[in-house]
């Protein structure tokens, strides 16, 4: 498939206008081509040579509109910060339909009619940032939405600085949100909350469609693929900094890149949003958040269903779904293959240790997916190693009830733990230099991103340890 022929589905133009709001984007100055990712053309069947097509500016720029899209954006609320907030929407982003059952959407190309006072762009920092970290997250496994491009632009923007806008084109199954249901809850409209659901459990939840339960159990299969994801998010160490019910995936998807951070040293207390002063959404802080949301997303769904199904289901997140979650994914990060009673508190003993260590999270792993006994490659990782001698006593004697080879272990391990994960202070270089016109390091990133558990001697210094400088620095929103 070519640029010019891209054949897009609009089917949520068929839901009610106050769903959605019909406008035109805003195209940007001196556009300029900075990225395209065959990676991510690959889903919608477009050509992997797309990206050299001038077209492809004018596509994200909206001075291409495909035969039969009518660019649009879409209404929801959300709590933020827990305070709710009642007309949110796509303030800079324009959705232009969906093929292969990704949705298309530009952000950054304008205001809407939910832009409020804010001048509907996105910066180049923020949208490099949210077009590298999303493909990095899907090759580590985490689900995400994806980014097919990007440009920047001569247009200026005043942020914390003077900044130049970029246009990220984003992919994603699904853009609705918990607070897409939130909205219409709270404006008391319950016939077209019922119409929302309808739509999102045929177009992402099609099991479900005949199903005489299907709004409980659309409810629990939201709330599991929620557990999963944070389960994920904690074990990689991510951090997503602004986890508003407007930026939560009805399908369970990593939303709306802001201020995010892997995490350095580890530091389960870590706030990488500088404007969240009261640690809301510290890294540690993410499981229990979510359950929060997901009980505002049940409020929201109580006109559907018996609120004291959706309490017990929310009351099992609490005491095993997300428990059991976390300790699939930490079994699988220690190379655990049986499931035993003291791993939990092998896994426990582990956050209290790399808290007291003073460790990279990163290298810490992927050092153990080469433990052979030998302690003195973790050791020589920790500023304070004492911690984990008593730790690593626990975890041989639990490795000695496993029944594969270490060799089995350790290549296993290998393949769950990565090499290179895309630090801040990576990012940040990579940004720098494409406000000087160079977007070589936006690719090395990208390749990076897209092999993090291989070896790449090319490659190496990006697997080191973050200078102490730039260890767990913080970023606002507006970064």
């Amino acid at each position: 498939m070519t640029l010019n022929n891209l054949n897009f589905q609009s089917n949520y133009l068929n839901l009610n206008r106050e769903f959605y709001d019909i406008n035109k984007t805003t195209p940007l100055d001196e556009p300029y081509f900075i990225s395209f990712n065959p990676t991510a053309s690959a889903l919608i069947e477009l050509n992997e040579d797309s990206g050299s097509d001038p077209l492809f500016i004018e596509l994200l720029n909206g001075t291409h509109i495909p035969k039969n899209v009518r660019p649009f954006s879409m209404c929801y609320a959300g709590h933020q910060f827990s305070h709710y907030a009642s007309r949110l929407g796509d303030g800079r982003a324009h959705n232009l339909g969906s093929i292969n059952g990704w949705h298309l959407q530009t952000k950054g190309s304008g205001e809407t009619l939910y832009s409020r006072t804010a001048d509907g762009r996105a910066a180049l920092p923020s949208s490099i940032r949210e077009y590298l970290m999303s493909e990095a997250m899907h090759h580590l496994g985490i689900p995400t939405t994806r980014a097919l491009g990007i440009i920047g632009s001569k247009t200026k923007l005043l942020r914390n600085n003077i900044e130049y806008a970029a246009i990220v084109m984003r992919m994603s199954p699904s853009w609705v949100r918990f607070g897409t249901f939130e909205y219409f809850y709270y404006l008391k409209e319950h016939d077209k909350l019922k119409t929302l659901a309808d739509y999102v459990i045929v177009e992402s939840y099609p099991h479900l469609k005949d199903d005489e339960d299907k709004y409980f159990k659309f409810f629990t299969e939201v709330l599991e693929h929620t557990a999963n994801l944070i389960a994920k998010w904690q074990g990689i160490g991510f951090c997503h900094g602004v986890m508003n019910t407007d930026n939560m995936s009805i399908v369970g998807l990593t939303i709306d890149y802001g201020p995010f951070s892997m995490l350095d040293d580890f530091k389960f207390g870590f706030v990488c949003n500088s404007t969240d002063k009261a640690g809301r959404y510290a890294y540690g802080e993410q499981p229990n958040v979510a359950y929060w949301n997901l009980t505002m997303f049940s409020k929201a769904l109580s006109s559907l269903i018996d609120q004291k199904r959706m309490d017990e289901k929310l009351e099992a997140y609490g005491d095993f779904i997300y428990s059991n979650a976390y300790i699939t994914v930490m079994r699988e990060k220690l190379g655990l293959i049986k499931n035993l009673e003291e791993d939990q508190q092998l896994i426990t003993s582990l956050i209290s240790t790399l808290q007291d260590a003073y460790i990279d999270h990163t290298q810490f792993f992927r050092a153990l997916s080469r433990y052979d006994g030998e302690r003195i490659p973790i050791f020589e990782l920790a500023m304070n190693p004492v911690p984990f001698d008593t730790w690593l006593d626990r975890y041989d004697a639990r490795l000695k009830k496993e029944s594969t080879t270490q060799s089995k272990r350790q290549e296993a391990m290998l393949q769950t733990n990565p090499k290179y994960i895309l630090k801040n202070y990576m990012l940040k270089q990579a940004i720098t230099l494409a406000k000087r016109g160079d977007f070589t390091m936006v690719e090395t990133l990208l390749h990076i991103a897209q092999h993090p558990y291989d070896e790449l001697p090319k490659y190496e210094k990006f697997a080191e340890e973050t200078p102490e400088e730039h260890k767990n620095i913080t970023l606002s929103c507006s970064s």
